[in-house]
């Protein structure tokens, strides 16, 4: 049966989700499907951000560290965080960004296998977690290698020589979701350590990191989770590892007693030993705000919606644009996607640009892949099935083809 949009309407009417929608602040009339690359505003974010910094910072000032509970909030934070990751209490701390994580995490795993060389990760991964463990193996200058794997790949290029795995949960081009479970599994079969980031799954799915047995982890705040743009990452280390897992950046707030000023280092023993220096209290508290409207979401009805939403986005793109060159580059199986639905498309830079000015917000990743993120808190059934109107009604019209829509900014 072709679909309808009143059919999408009747699926809105049933979705227990819908309520959270009127937590953001997006403008009328945009289908905004781009939350996996920046997430939408929570409305409470204003309020929260002028109690910090016409109160907590304008009127308490210092005291703030204390009375406003400043210093404990990267704690307080990533135990929110645990309950969406599948972590205990005091087993994730927020801290810095992605890339500097990564290198803290994965620099932290070599030193606990100091006889192997070998680190395995996706050669297609986001760019940034490459680039900071070649930076890293670079400067340790002990004959570290890369062994660069692709999915289908990855199981057979862990071996006895690995000391670590690191890898992206969801692939941030392709949607592609690895098998976390098995993948930890064979890596410690053969006495390698994980070090997974979730940057794209944390928020958009449920993620079990004890259920897998993970090592460590690592994920951003500012996609799915709403935390504001360059809001913090966090990351996860498995109690089972404090005391033994140290990381390289030894500032004074993962010091055992950082107010003792000590001439020393003397690391914390918990997850506070990952933290490096001052964080900024202003963004820590936007990124609150957006976790505490996951505290009372169930997480399953979230990826159920994800899950449905993307498979209609997929039938809708097979009904209505057969014959314009686009092609899936998303897995179909539901145990294999995440929250987005990828395109490849030739023409694709140009094509998402007047997407965007019809107020259809997704992005474009070189070199022909159109992405969209479905966010189901604030993303619609009805979202769905404008944003496929609303590209046929370009690619009928031919008018992604203007000149206007193939400058390229900084930004694409």
């Amino acid at each position: 049966m072709t679909l309808t949009r009143e059919d999408f309407v009747a699926l809105d009417a049933e979705d227990v989700l819908a309520p959270f929608a009127d937590e953001f602040d997006l403008p009328e009339g945009m289908v905004y499907l781009d939350g996996n690359s920046l997430g939408a505003m929570p409305k409470a974010a204003l309020a929260r951000a002028q109690e910090v910094i016409l109160k907590e910072w304008g009127t308490d000032l210092i005291k703030s560290w204390n009375k406003a509970g400043w210093f404990n909030l990267v704690e307080k934070l990533g135990d929110k965080t645990a309950t969406l990751i599948g972590a205990d209490k005091g087993e994730v701390i927020f801290a810095d960004a992605t890339g500097l994580n990564v290198y803290k995490l994965v620099a932290a795993a070599l030193d606990m296998r100091p006889d192997r060389k070998v680190i395995v990760m996706e050669g297609s991964n986001f760019p940034t977690d490459n680039y900071m463990v070649q930076g890293l193996i670079k400067q340790l200058g002990r004959g570290h290698e890369i062994r660069f794997a692709e999915d289908g790949e990855i199981l057979d290029a862990i071996d006895d020589d690995v000391a670590v795995v690191c890898l992206t949960h969801v692939h941030y081009k392709t949607g592609n979701l690895h098998d976390m479970a098995a993948i930890t599994a064979k890596a410690q079969k053969v006495g390698a350590l994980t070090v997974w980031d979730l940057c794209h799954s944390a928020g958009a799915l449920a993620v079990d990191l004890n259920g897998c047995n993970v090592d460590l982890a690592l994920g951003c705040t500012y996609k799915y989770l709403n935390g504001g743009p360059g809001s913090q990452s966090f990351m996860f280390v498995a109690k089972r590892h404090h005391g033994k897992a140290a990381q390289p950046l030894t500032g004074w707030w993962g010091h055992d007693a950082p107010f003792g000023f000590e001439r020393d280092y003397r690391p914390r023993q918990d997850i506070r030993q990952f933290s490096t220096g001052t964080e900024p209290i202003v963004s820590l508290a936007m990124s609150e705000v957006g976790l505490d409207i996951f505290m009372r979401a169930d997480m399953s009805e979230i990826r159920k919606k994800s899950l449905k939403q993307t498979d209609l986005f997929i039938q809708l793109i097979k009904e209505r644009l057969d014959g314009y060159g686009f092609s899936i580059a998303t897995p179909l199986e539901h145990d294999k996607r995440g929250s987005q639905v990828s395109i490849y498309s030739d023409n694709g830079f140009p094509i998402m640009q007047a997407l965007i000015a019809a107020d259809v917000v997704g992005d474009f990743r070189a070199p022909d892949i159109m992405r969209f993120g479905f966010t189901p808190l604030y993303v619609s059934y009805v979202d769905v099935w404008d944003a496929i109107d609303r590209l046929k009604n370009i690619m009928e019209s031919g008018s992604w083809d203007k000149p206007e829509f193939k400058n390229r900014g900084a930004v694409t």
